[in-house]
């Protein structure tokens, strides 16, 4: 399981874009086990994050809301937090 990703389902306000781009950046570089991508492997790693941030809103789209919050606020959230 990817402990660093955090659930996007049920914040208020709603998932922005960049957040959810920011969780399947998170997923790929996991799951390919590759931080920075070189230029061999860069164009099939953007399409990778772009299919899966595609999943990731097309499913929080028809997911029923959920009775509390995450417990856990999405990192972008935290540092603009940090920030103000």
């Amino acid at each position: 399981m990817c402990r660093n990703i955090t659930e996007l389902r049920g914040l208020e306000p709603p998932a922005t874009e960049e957040e959810v781009e920011a969780a399947a950046r998170q997923y790929v570089r996991k799951v390919s086990g590759i931080r920075h991508p070189n230029a061999t492997v860069e164009p099939a790693f953007e399409a990778a994050v772009a299919e899966v941030a595609a999943a990731t809103r097309a499913l929080l789209e028809v997911c029923p809301p959920r009775r509390q919050p995450p417990k856990v606020d999405p990192p972008l959230r935290r540092i603009a937090a940090r920030a103000s």
